[in-house]
Parts: C-alpha cells; sequence; structure tokens
C-alpha cells in the first residue's frame, strides 16, 4: 500500500513534532475547480481540518474555489513550479505529462468504485504518483474522486450510442477523449472547463460530461435538458501537493500532511458516492430527464479505442486495472 494512505498514530506525529522542538506557522493555498459545497470541497475541507489538529493550530489551509488560481492544467503545472502550494483536480490535464493518467480517460476500464479504489491504493497508484512527482514536481498526497462520469446533452436522450449522432460534445484536453467520443458518434472538441457552461449557454455546443456532484454543483441542470447515466469513465481528483514545498516541511510536518491526507480522502470518497445517489433525484426534480441506458453497446462501440491506446499508455498497466475490475 502506497505510503500517503497509511494512517499513522497521531500520539507518534505529535511525539515526532515535539522532538523535533518548535516549527514554523504555514498557510496553504488550495486550488479547487468547483465550490464551497462540492464533493471536492469536504475532502478538502477535512484536509485542512485535520492538518489543523495534528499540527496543533501550526498548519492551515486557504481553499480557493470555482478555478480562482486558474484552470486545471495551469494549477498543476504551477505547483510544479513552485507558484501554487497545492490542488485538487481532475486527472483529465495529467495525461500531458504523464501518459500513465491517459488510463482515467480509457473508456469502461474501472465498473465499480470499489475496483478503482483497490487499484489506486496499491501499488499501481503508488507508481503512478511516483512518475507525476518525478516528471511534472507534483506530489499526490491522496487520490479522492470526481467519480464515474455521465453524458449531459440539450438534443435528446442516449438510449443507445447511435442516439450521439450529430451532437457537439465537449470534452476534457485529453485525445484519448476525443476518440472516444467520436467512435460514439458524437462530434467531439476539447474546450477548457472555464468555457463550458457559457458554451452550453450559448449553443456552441450542445453536450458535455461529468460526475453527477459536478454537473449540480456548476448547475448545468439549468443548461442541459438529458442526464444520461452513461458511466463511461472512473475519474479520480488527486488531492495533490508541489513537490518542492513538500520537501521544504520538517520531516514532522511531512508526516503531519500525509496523514491528514490518509484520513481526508476516505470522508471524501464517501461523501462523493453518497451526493451522486442523493443528486441524481435532485436533478430530476429539478427538471432533467434521467434516462439509464444498456451500457454494453457503449462497451462494444468503444472497444477500438482501448485497443489503439492500450501500448500507449502500458499494457500492463490498462490489464491490471481491467483485472481489478473482473
Amino acid at each position: 500500500m502506497q505510503h500517503f494512505t497509511k494512517i499513522i498514530p497521531a500520539a507518534l506525529l505529535a511525539a515526532t513534532a515535539g522532538a523535533a522542538g518548535a516549527q514554523d506557522s504555514r498557510s496553504f493555498e488550495v486550488s479547487l475547480p468547483l465550490g464551497p459545497e462540492s464533493h471536492q470541497a469536504v475532502g478538502v475541507l477535512k484536509f485542512g481540518e485535520e492538518l489543523e489538529r495534528l499540527s496543533e493550530g501550526r498548519l492551515t489551509i486557504r481553499p480557493q474555489y470555482d478555478n480562482a488560481l486558474g484552470a486545471e492544467r495551469e494549477v498543476v503545472e504551477g505547483m510544479g513550479l513552485g507558484l501554487i502550494d497545492m490542488g485538487i483536480t481532475s486527472t483529465g490535464p495529467m495525461g500531458g505529462f504523464v501518459n500513465d493518467f491517459l488510463l482515467f480517460d480509457l473508456p469502461y476500464i474501472f465498473t465499480t468504485p470499489e475496483a478503482a479504489y483497490g487499484f489506486l491504493d496499491g501499488e499501481h497508484g503508488a507508481a503512478m504518483a511516483a512518475k507525476l512527482e518525478a516528471d511534472a514536481g507534483v506530489k499526490i498526497l491522496g487520490w479522492m474522486e470526481n467519480g464515474f462520469r455521465h453524458n449531459t446533452n440539450n438534443v435528446r436522450p442516449l438510449n443507445s450510442p447511435d442516439d450521439l449522432a450529430g451532437i457537439r460534445h465537449r470534452t476534457q484536453e485529453s485525445r484519448v477523449q476525443v476518440d472516444t467520443w467520436t467512435a460514439l458518434g458524437a462530434n467531439a472538441s476539447p474546450m477548457a472547463w472555464t468555457e463550458v457552461f457559457t458554451a452550453l449557454q450559448q449553443g456552441v455546443i450542445d453536450s458535455q460530461e461529468n460526475p453527477v456532484p459536478t454537473i449540480y454543483d456548476v448547475k448545468f441542470y439549468d443548461v442541459q435538458r438529458y442526464l444520461n447515466l452513461t458511466q463511461h469513465v472512473y475519474s479520480p481528483a488527486p488531492l495533490m501537493m508541489g513537490a518542492q514545498l513538500f520537501s521544504s516541511l520538517s520531516e514532522a510536518d511531512q508526516a503531519i500532511v500525509l496523514e491528514a491526507a490518509a484520513i481526508a480522502t476516505p470522508v471524501q470518497r464517501e461523501a462523493s458516492q453518497r451526493m451522486e445517489q442523493e443528486l441524481i433525484d435532485e436533478l430530476e426534480g429539478l427538471g432533467m430527464t434521467v434516462t439509464r441506458p444498456d451500457l454494453e453497446p457503449f462497451r462494444e462501440r468503444v472497444q477500438p479505442v482501448i485497443d489503439q491506446w492500450k501500448d500507449t499508455v502500458g499494457a500492463e498497466l490498462v490489464e491490471a486495472a481491467q483485472a481489478a475490475s473482473s
């Protein structure tokens, strides 16, 4: 199991901090793409609460909501350059830094949240985190989650992949996602997250995809008519810190940061899963038509995308992820 999921007894942390002597007080800015009521905020605020408790008030956070510090790619780059302290983001932009992260853009790899947790909390998640730290200068503290992604659009319910024909669909800035939605029959094009709501509102695009808690938090129900539970991708939301910043902390404070993340991660995951179930009904009540299509035709349609990208992502990694769901 990777080091940042191992929970260290609080008494040991306190003893270590005491032995190290008085430490400086620090306040870390944390970037979030979503708002203070989101499932991401549940995890970040729990992390901040535990960080303050374990450090006896010396270490605190200042959450910056709704992309206040920049779009996700800019935030990841900013952490690597030491310009941004911490952030939680989707893995969408990370394939541009490490090919392994394209795994989370491949469709229908994970079938349950538990399968994803087992994969991420084991040797494969640890290896991916180490690669991101080496290549991008960003340290993953905990594999929090966005959840399974689902389609919304303004054109029609999706009962089969054929219903995507002609729909102008926004993807994240990922080549794999563009290929996936093209294979499903949509007119797919990447667009920065900060532009999506306005583009839907103005009719520039018809469709997007995100986890249910994100769809609710951003109020896509105001500009989208149909919610289609396609469950096509499981999306982690790693909580991260600039590697240089982490290394600059004392060993005692490094242990406190990792401990706080280890406690907060399962709390955030549980909230994410609970919110998905509750908010589907809420979105339906707000006027969205909810469709639960048979997923097998969607899986069959995108199998060539998995075959095409498997070697780029890493065949062994893809097979290990698929095995986690079998």
